[in-house]
């Protein structure tokens, strides 16, 4: 290949979309990973387990400034400072062997982009093969990227000089169409940087970029799930009755909801095949796994020990999911929107139905809680805010987003609604079997059926009958023997959200005033 265009010179070879056998060849050769048991690659990803929100940049050009919503999330760098980290990193790959990838994001075609790949290590490479959608040998002879990635975990920012926060960055050119990323190895950022564009680019065509899993049902019916992590989006979504699109990235067009990717990226720690069978038997040969501590003789994973990260991954393609929809599409639009939320206060209720309005609100809010003891200092429950469920990952105001989704919504009559998979005032999470059945209910229908209540403090509808579910923990003050103790947490909880909405300032009166009321 000729990467001259790109400023890409002198490499010592350049490997097009090799198979997931030769990259793992490669990767293994050249001391990137390790084999597992079971055949997955297993690699460590150093200083960097998650995401690093704080070192991703947009570059601010003309072009662009009036369209993104600058803030602690988009963080300008300028142009002068990215043309000069771009050239050096550009300078550090040469001789040395790359990888590329040439692939897609977006199963509906009509919305398809084209992204090109351009990798440091083999393992990073394999990754984004199995996580985006991958080309047909005839989509490659005339492939032309819309994007390009070039990702150089092994290039290290110098802050004082480079103007970044550290010695890793992500620099997002929307007008040169560009993300490079250096210093991380964590694979978690390259798809990442592809959602960041989808949902910079899709809103301009009229699709609806969701955070997101989805599902579909025998009778071509979908749903779509949003929800922070811990939340249950993964594991809802997950339903024998129904088939997975994806877990994580979606579109929503006028006729359609589709998977943005071709592959799932899911967390390890803890991971047993009770629990979840779908996501343990994903890890073999194809599937890379970041941070999950091995035993180097017996090539046995242990996924309780988080030495590693308590972030630990696989990424595999969808075709290791039995049950997944291959064409990554439903032909049919969502009739059914959850929201996940865990309340570790104790007073939201674990399913209400949510009018237009309350909609918008309670989807740009992205509530859910930290709980105490999972982090330290945290000693009580503490509210968790991520704007429309991707904070980190919206180039554009939040009011775009919300706006696509009211409009989606009313034009296909989809029924709304909140899910706390979270805590009451037994000081007990819901049960799963118990949030199963409440969702079950709301994709069947059968919800509708019975009777509504008004949430005084929230204002949401709440069932007052679900089959399957004892109906006092339904109406969550009746599982708190302390009822003047549940009147506080409710407006604690509601002042939380009213002062974090304050920072919406695009968001209308009407629904401004269908959030909470403290």
């Amino acid at each position: 290949m000729d990467l001259s265009y790109l400023g890409i010179i002198n490499a010592s070879a350049i490997y097009r979309n090799l198979t997931p056998a030769e990259l793992t060849e490669r990767a293994v050769a050249r001391g990137e990973g390790k084999l597992s048991l079971t055949g997955a690659l297993v690699v460590k990803t150093g200083k960097y387990t998650g995401r690093s929100a704080n070192d991703k940049f947009i570059v601010d050009t003309p072009a662009v400034h009036d369209e993104i919503a600058w803030g602690k999330v988009n963080r300008p760098i300028t142009k002068e400072k990215y043309d000069l980290i771009k050239g050096k990193v550009l300078a550090y790959l040469q001789n040395k062997e790359l990888f590329v990838f040439d692939g897609f994001a977006g199963a509906d075609p009509k919305y398809t982009r084209s992204f090109r790949i351009v990798n440091e290590l083999a393992s990073q490479n394999l990754f984004i093969h199995q996580l985006l959608r991958r080309p047909t040998c005839e989509d490659l002879k005339n492939f032309k990227e819309d994007y390009v990635i070039i990702a150089a975990p092994g290039f290290k920012c110098i802050p004082e000089i480079d103007g970044t926060r550290s010695e890793a960055a992500i620099l997002v050119n929307y007008e040169e169409k560009t993300v490079i990323i250096c210093g991380s190895q964590y694979a978690g950022e390259i798809k990442k940087s592809v959602f960041s564009v989808m949902n910079y680019e899709m809103p301009k065509v009229g699709i609806f970029p969701m955070h997101c899993s989805a599902n579909i049902g025998v009778n071509n019916d979908s749903a779509v799930f949003f929800g922070l992590s811990g939340t249950g989006k993964t594991t809802l979504s997950a339903d024998p009755n129904r088939k997975l699109i994806g877990d994580d990235e979606h579109g929503w067009s006028d006729d359609s909801v589709f998977n943005f990717e071709g592959g799932c990226y899911a967390k390890c720690i803890n991971l047993s095949p009770e629990g979840e069978p779908e996501i343990y038997n994903a890890i073999k040969f194809g599937s890379l796994v970041e941070n999950v501590v091995m035993d180097d003789e017996t090539r046995v994973f242990d996924f309780d020990d988080d030495s590693l990260a308590v972030n630990s991954r696989v990424g595999y393609p969808v075709e290791y999911i039995p049950n997944a929809e291959l064409s990554g599409m439903s032909t049919s639009v969502p009739k059914t929107v959850i929201f996940l939320t865990a309340d570790a206060y104790g007073v939201l209720p674990p399913i209400s139905k949510l009018d237009k309005n309350q909609a918008m609100y309670y989807f740009v809010s992205g509530f859910t809680s930290k709980v105490a003891g999972t982090e330290i200092g945290v000693t009580e429950p503490v509210p968790t805010f991520s704007t429309c469920f991707g904070e980190p990952f919206l180039p554009l105001d939040p009011s775009v987003y919300a706006s696509m989704l009211a409009e989606k919504v009313e034009k296909s009559g989809a029924n709304v609604y909140l899910v706390n998979t979270g805590w009451n005032g037994t000081g007990k999470r819901m049960k799963l079997r118990y949030t199963r059945a409440m969702v079950t209910a709301a994709l069947n229908g059968d919800i509708e059926k019975g009777e509504f209540v008004t949430d005084p403090t929230f204002g949401v509808q709440v069932p007052t009958s679900i089959e399957g579910v004892p109906s006092e923990l339904l109406i969550p003050e009746n599982t708190w023997e302390d009822k003047a103790a549940y009147k506080a947490s409710c407006q604690k909880l509601a002042a939380s959200f009213v002062e974090n909405f304050k920072k919406y300032t695009h968001m209308s009166k009407e629904v401004v005033e269908a959030g909470p009321k403290a």
